[in-house]
């Protein structure tokens, strides 16, 4: 059951990426699908943090869903009238403070994590779950946001996920951020040729 658990994570997982680097609104539902199968598999690897990340990851899906969708009017006026608005990808650029306000967070939820990880869990690898999962969050909100760097943060994190993955046995999952590593870069390579740069905070 759980290996069935992980390659349908898998597969739906390869799914959201493609759909997030088109920007259609679809990837939250189906990440919220990937997220929700990976609780269970990450429960039964004993990587506990990226667990956790992953119920948050359906909380943000909900969250995501919501922001993209209530701008929808805004999206319109500024997508090319030749072009569907669900097909214009906008972004933003992150800023001085962001990058300052970003790098203290993902500090403060590491030190959370590997502190509760490694007093009060079984976890193999503390100091990775917690890397891993603080960065995510961030850059999950990142992408909510549509703050293109976010892109950069999750090369990182997929890159060091496919080593932790390889030590617990996962080896589909292993696969999956493989993929996601190299689509992340192709993701941060399509947003900024073919999108459209908006100083729009509420975005």
């Amino acid at each position: 059951m759980e290996q069935l658990l992980e390659y349908f994570g898998v597969l739906t997982g390869l799914l959201y990426l493609l759909l997030e680097i088109r920007q259609h609104r679809a990837m939250w539902v189906v990440g919220f699908l990937t997220s929700l199968v990976y609780v269970f598999v990450f429960f039964f690897s004993k990587i506990y943090a990226d667990m956790g990340l992953n119920i948050y990851y359906v909380a943000i899906s909900i969250y995501g869903f919501w922001q993209w969708t209530r701008k929808k009017a805004i999206n319109e006026e500024k997508t090319n009238q030749n072009a569907p608005a669900n097909e214009a990808i906008l972004y933003r650029n992150m800023t001085f403070p962001l990058l300052t306000g970003i790098i203290l967070a993902i500090l403060a939820i590491y030190a959370l994590l590997y502190y509760i990880l490694h007093n009060f869990t079984d976890s193999p690898i503390p100091a990775g779950d917690a890397f891993t999962t603080a960065v995510g969050i961030v850059a999950t909100w990142m992408l909510a946001r549509r703050i293109i760097e976010h892109w950069i943060f999750w090369i990182i994190v997929n890159c060091v996920s496919v080593y932790l993955y390889y030590l617990r046995g996962l080896y589909p999952t292993m696969f999956l951020y493989i993929c996601y590593a190299i689509l992340a870069a192709v993701g941060l390579y399509t947003w900024k040729k073919k999108g459209i740069k908006t100083n729009d905070s509420t975005l």
